[in-house]
């Protein structure tokens, strides 16, 4: 499995709630239709050690294989995905092709 995490951090101006429906909806929607995905989960942040989050939430992308993500990532349906992220977060994502390391469960 080959897995793509970005780290999405709020959009300046944009209420909170608004981005996440946005996000889990609209957004959501868009990342469907990649091909190649096999799992799509958003890690919606709901606080800090200090109060508030220090950003929206993380979203990962899994894949069969890195040539499954490298046909995803050159389609039409990734690049309006990733378009579509300035909708409702910053278009700058923090991104990195990670490995699950399941230590409990």
């Amino acid at each position: 499995m080959f897995t793509v995490t970005f780290v999405i951090q709020e959009k300046p101006g944009t209420d909170r709630a608004t981005a996440l429906k946005h996000w889990g909806t609209t957004h959501a929607d868009l990342v469907r239709q990649v091909p190649g995905v096999q799992r799509y989960v958003q890690q919606h942040a709901v606080a800090g050690p200090d109060g508030d989050p220090p950003f929206l939430g993380v979203a990962s992308l899994y894949f069969a294989d890195q040539a499954a993500f490298e046909t995803a990532a050159a389609s039409p349906e990734f690049g309006a995905a990733v378009a579509d992220v300035a909708n409702f977060g910053s278009p700058e994502l923090a991104t990195a092709f990670t490995e699950d390391h399941v230590i409990v469960g």
